[in-house]
C-alpha cells in the first residue's frame, strides 16, 4: 500500500485517480511514500525519509526544497503546461488591460455613482481620458515560448497582432505548436527593440532574475507596455518604477504585487491570479497524481525538475531503481555487483541531468538482499529501490 500525504487542499478531481486498494491518501499520514502539494512551503518542514517523490501540481516548484532533494534521492514533479490555458487567458486580459486603461476607467466610474442623473453625462464628457490604442497591428514580444507563451503568442497572431519571439532553448514540441507567423528574434535585445507590448514566459532562475533592468530597457521603445505573470523576480522591480515614472514604460501589469508598485499609478496589479481557475486546478492535479503512480508503481520520471526524464516498458517481473551522482564507473559498479548475485539483467536504460542520473533495470530474478545492501554502500548510490508487483508498496 503506497502512502500519500496531501500538504494541501488537492482537487478531487487528481485524488480519486488513486485507486483505493493500493493507495492511501491523507494530510496526516505518517512515513509517506510520496507528498503531493500546491503552495505549502517545504523549505522549513520535516520531509520524512521515507519519501520517495514530491509531487507539485503547479509549474513553479519555489516552494520546495529541491537541492536538498536531490542530495536525498526525491525526485521532485511539477505539471507544466497543467495551468497554461488559464494562464494564456489572463495574459490576454492582461495585455487589453496593458492597452486600453480599463482599470482606471472603471476606478473613475465607480467614484461618480452617487452623482445619479449627472453620471450619463459626465462618462460622456470624460471619457477620453481613458482613451488607449488597440491590439491589433502592434508588435508583441514573447519572452519564452513554453507551453504558455507558445499558446499567449498563437492567440496573439489570432488577434492581428505582429508576434515576435524569443527562446534560445525552445523545445521541439513548443516549436510544432508554434504559428509560422510568429517572428524568430535572435536576441532579446532585438525583441525588445521592436516590441510595443512584452510579455515574460520564463521560468525563475539565476540566469533570468533581474533579466528585465535599467540596462535593458535602453533597448526598448518609449512607451512599451510590460506584462509579467511568470515571476516577480524576473524583473528589477526598482528600475521597473523608474521606467514607469519617466515614462520609459507606459504600463507594468503583473500578477506579483508589492507595496511600492500599488503605489504606482502606472502599475497594475493583479493579485496572483494566473492559474486560480477551477479546471487549471483539476488539470494540475490529474497531471500530478498520474506521474506519482507512474514512478511510485514503475519507476518512471516524467516531468521531474531535478532528475532526468526516464522510462523503461516493463518485461520483466522485477525492477530495479537506481538514482546515483551522475561519475564514471557508476552502472559498471551497477552490473558488477549484480552478476556477481548471479542476477541476469533482462533490460537496462540510465540517464543523466545536472550531476545526479537515474537507472532502471530489468530482471527476472528476485535480488537478494544482500546485493541491495551493496549496491547502497556503493560511494555516489543515493537511493535504491525495488518493484517487484504494486501490490507491495514499494
Amino acid at each position: 500500500m503506497f502512502r500519500i500525504r496531501t500538504m494541501n487542499k488537492i482537487s478531487p478531481l487528481g485524488l480519486e485517480m488513486f485507486p483505493r486498494d493500493r493507495y492511501e491518501v491523507a494530510s496526516d499520514l505518517p512515513n509517506p511514500h510520496a507528498i503531493l502539494v500546491r503552495s505549502a512551503d517545504l523549505h522549513n518542514a520535516e520531509i520524512p525519509g521515507s519519501v520517495l517523490a514530491i509531487a507539485r501540481a503547479g509549474a513553479g516548484v519555489n516552494n520546495i526544497p529541491v537541492a536538498q532533494c536531490s542530495e536525498n534521492g526525491v525526485v521532485v514533479f511539477n505539471t507544466p503546461g497543467g495551468n497554461a490555458n488559464a494562464v494564456k487567458e489572463l495574459a490576454l486580459a492582461s495585455l487589453l488591460l496593458a492597452s486600453r486603461n480599463i482599470t482606471a476607467g472603471i476606478g473613475w466610474t465607480a467614484s461618480i455613482a452617487e452623482r445619479a442623473s449627472e453620471v450619463p453625462d459626465l462618462v460622456e464628457k470624460e471619457k477620453a481620458k481613458f482613451e488607449g490604442p488597440e491590439l491589433r497591428g502592434k508588435f508583441l514580444g514573447v519572452v519564452g515560448l513554453g507551453a504558455v507563451g507558445v499558446m499567449v503568442a498563437n492567440d496573439a497572431v489570432a488577434l492581428g497582432m505582429d508576434v515576435i519571439g524569443y527562446d534560445p532553448y525552445i523545445s521541439v514540441d513548443a516549436a510544432w505548436n508554434l504559428s509560422r507567423e510568429v517572428v524568430r528574434a535572435d536576441t532579446l535585445e532585438g525583441l525588445l527593440a521592436k516590441a510595443d507590448y512584452i510579455t515574460l514566459h520564463i521560468p525563475l532562475a539565476d540566469a533570468t532574475r533581474g533579466l528585465l533592468n535599467a540596462e535593458k530597457f535602453r533597448f526598448m521603445k518609449k512607451g512599451a507596455r510590460l506584462v509579467n505573470l511568470a515571476r516577480g523576480a524576473l524583473v528589477n522591480e526598482a528600475d521597473i518604477i523608474e521606467a514607469l515614472n519617466s515614462e520609459k514604460l507606459a504600463v507594468y501589469v503583473t500578477d506579483f504585487p508589492s507595496a511600492e508598485l500599488l503605489a504606482c499609478k502606472k502599475a497594475i496589479c493583479i493579485p496572483h491570479l494566473g492559474a486560480s481557475t477551477p479546471e487549471a486546478e483539476d488539470n494540475c492535479a490529474i497531471m500530478a497524481v498520474k506521474q506519482l503512480m507512474d514512478f511510485l508503481e514503475n519507476g518512471f520520471i516524467r516531468n521531474s525538475v531535478n532528475y532526468p526524464r526516464c522510462r523503461l516498458e516493463r518485461h520483466a517481473p522485477y525492477r530495479l531503481l537506481v538514482a546515483n551522482r551522475n561519475i564514471p564507473n557508476m552502472v559498471g559498479q551497477i552490473t558488477t555487483i549484480l552478476a556477481a548475485a548471479n542476477i541476469n539483467i533482462t533490460d537496462l536504460i540510465n540517464h543523466h541531468r545536472d550531476g545526479f542520473a537515474y537507472n532502471i533495470i530489468d530482471s527476472d530474478q528476485q535480488i537478494p538482499e544482500p546485493a541491495l545492501e551493496q549496491l547502497r554502500q556503493v560511494e555516489g548510490i543515493i537511493r535504491v529501490r525495488v518493484i517487484a508487483n504494486v501490490e507491495n508498496g514499494g
